[in-house]
């Protein structure tokens, strides 16, 4: 795995659409306690303080093109932004040479992600304004945005769910970018599971990978009849009927590991037991690191194994900055 990932050579750049979003975490260290001084303050209102908040660059397109820019991919970033926006996206990128940014212009999201401990877990509940990444269809795609997919290496498709054109967009996109490997992780799909379910029947020729995270198995799962998922093996039985069913290849992460199905073989790879300290965005690295592992042509379980290894690196993160290619290989050489 090191000597391919290592001598990996792109020629193409990985294309990544579409959505911008300014987002702000707030971790909530005790929800009940909040929730009391939320209940009081809301009568006559005034501040509740000593709450830790940071304010990050956001959207899974976004933070997908991010994360594959500092694993050293080449990347064509397509969003959608104001000049605000535009300004902030240029210079978080401008340490990148192998970078290009596609910006329409238009209003960006804005998310507030509150953050809570679950046990030895943390979760996120995002509250989400999605500005124009709601309505982002092939018609904002441009003679150089068509012209980027037709060179493209990869081509990956984020926040299906938050884009009402979401699956005119994804076939336009395949459909247009030759050969190149294509990816679609379509983020929180729970208030339009049975839509996307139909939209996979329109899409799964030209997909090679469909990038889902726990929640969004169990939604698909459950429009196919298939309960949802538990232990391991549970898990792999169930990931490799779902993919027999769409039919295209899952690649599943979890908090406890990541699965692969085509739907007649299955994989499990463990993952890295690490206190997290951020989790908003790490499936965004995940997806980066999975598709950096395809490219470098490596077998499922080192490509999963990578994926996990980056998505680890990221959560224990304390400015949550996604690894460099150098920090993911030296913690798997270790491993």
């Amino acid at each position: 795995m090191l000597e391919k990932l290592e001598n990996i050579n792109l020629l193409g750049p990985v294309v990544v659409l579409n959505d911008f979003f300014l987002d702000r975490i707030i971790s909530i260290p005790d929800l009940r306690g909040i929730y009391g001084q939320l209940l009081e303050k809301s009568k006559l209102g005034g501040s509740i303080r000593g709450i830790p908040q940071k304010d990050l660059k956001g959207g899974n397109a976004t933070n997908v093109a991010y994360a594959l820019a500092r694993l050293g991919c080449p990347v064509s970033l397509i969003t959608v932004a104001d000049k605000a926006g535009t300004a902030l996206l240029k210079e978080t990128f401008s340490e990148f040479s192998n970078t290009s940014l596609f910006v329409v212009d238009g209003k960006p999201g804005r998310t507030t992600a509150l953050e809570f401990r679950n046990g030895r877990n943390i979760v996120n509940v995002m509250l989400s304004d999605l500005g124009d990444n709601e309505n982002f269809g092939p018609e904002k795609l441009g003679a150089k945005e068509q012209q980027v997919l037709k060179n493209s290496k990869a081509v990956i498709l984020t926040n299906w769910a938050s884009n009402k054109k979401g699956t005119e967009l994804s076939k336009f996109a395949f459909e247009n970018s030759g050969t190149a490997l294509h990816f679609l992780d379509p983020a929180d799909i729970q208030t339009r599971h049975k839509e996307f379910k139909d939209a996979l029947d329109e899409l799964h020729p030209g997909l090679h990978s469909l990038c889902i995270n726990e929640n969004e198995c169990n939604a698909l799962l459950k429009q196919y009849g298939l309960g949802i998922i538990s232990d391991i093996e549970g898990t792999k039985k169930l990931v490799q009927e779902l993919s027999k069913k769409i039919p295209v290849s899952i690649d599943l992460h979890t908090s406890s590991g990541s699965y692969w199905s085509d739907g007649s073989k299955v994989e499990f790879v463990k993952s890295f037991q690490v206190e997290p300290i951020i989790v908003t965005g790490a499936g965004d690295v995940w997806d980066a690191a999975n598709i950096v592992g395809y490219l470098a042509n490596l077998s499922v379980t080192e490509r999963l194994a990578f994926a996990n290894t980056a998505a680890a690196l990221y959560i224990k993160n304390t400015q949550g900055v996604p690894p460099t290619l150098n920090e993911v290989l030296s913690l798997v050489a270790k491993n």
